[in-house]
């Protein structure tokens, strides 16, 4: 199991903890992910979660462009600017700090949604409006999964 697939709601604990989905660890594990790269979604109200390979791309990207152009500083105020490092503590619990919950908007439950090779943070209802706005999007284009 190498991708992240699916999506769960979870509880955070009085601490401000939520248990990371079991298959989303293992797919961290699997990939030696030791530290979390975490980053505002630029387009959804999503916290986007991965390795520190996916910090690693949009920094290759940023690299081929002019330094002081608006496409690199703008990139940059998104990923260096709109993103943190994060751990699991041992029980595979994360930290819903104020820099996932002012974005987000969420409050007493996250939902984990798989995006292939990164997953998203989501206030459940906001994550739920989407992907039935998604789906309604592409019925109304006449397209289906295939």
């Amino acid at each position: 199991m190498n991708r992240f697939l699916s999506h769960a709601t979870n509880r955070i604990d009085a601490k401000g903890r939520v248990s990371v989905p079991s298959a989303f660890r293992a797919v961290l594990s699997d990939g030696g992910v030791r530290e979390l790269y975490c980053f505002q979604d630029f387009v959804f109200p999503a916290i986007s979660v991965g390795g520190p390979e996916l910090l690693d791309r949009f920094e290759k990207q940023m690299a081929a462009e002019d330094p002081f152009s608006d496409v690199a500083n703008q990139m940059s105020l998104l990923v260096h600017g709109g993103g943190v490092f994060v751990k699991l503590d041992p029980e595979g619990r994360l930290m819903v700090t104020d820099f996932i919950r002012d974005f987000t908007g969420i409050s007493t439950d996250v939902t984990f949604v798989g995006r292939g090779d990164h997953f998203q943070l989501w206030e459940p209802q906001a994550f739920a409006r989407a992907q039935a706005e998604a789906r309604e999007g592409r019925k109304q284009r006449g397209l289906r999964p295939e």
